[in-house]
């Protein structure tokens, strides 16, 4: 499995097959043997890091600790068009922070949630 290719950026169902989000990044350990991925991540801190605006979104989520999630692969159920997981959205903070994003900026742009948008 081509790791990068096959992972990131793909969407996250969690058991309900409910969209629980994106991969955006991957956890690793490396040890005496071939790395090993140990967690899925996600969240706009750990997307941030990838497009190197990381520190806009620190200041942004200034306060806020759960702007990062980790999946454990263990977790992972089926790696396929989607990426399924053995959890619901509940189980994590991710509906939190995405409904904190949604009352805290997404409803200012102009067409968004809020001002008629999808």
């Amino acid at each position: 499995m081509d790791l990068i290719r096959d992972l990131l950026d793909k969407q996250l169902l969690d058991r309900s097959k409910t969209k629980i989000g994106k991969i955006d990044g991957l956890v690793a350990t490396f040890g005496k043997t071939q790395p090993r991925v140990t967690a899925i991540e996600t969240g706009a801190i750990t997307l941030a890091r990838r497009s190197g605006l990381a520190r806009l979104m620190l200041r942004l989520f200034h306060g806020r600790d759960r702007a990062v999630f980790r999946i454990p692969w263990t977790k992972v159920k089926d790696v396929g068009i989607d990426v399924e997981v053995d959890i619901t959205q509940t189980e994590t903070a991710m509906h939190e922070d995405n409904e904190w994003l949604r009352h805290k900026i997404l409803r200012h742009i102009p067409g968004g949630i809020e001002h008629g948008g999808p």
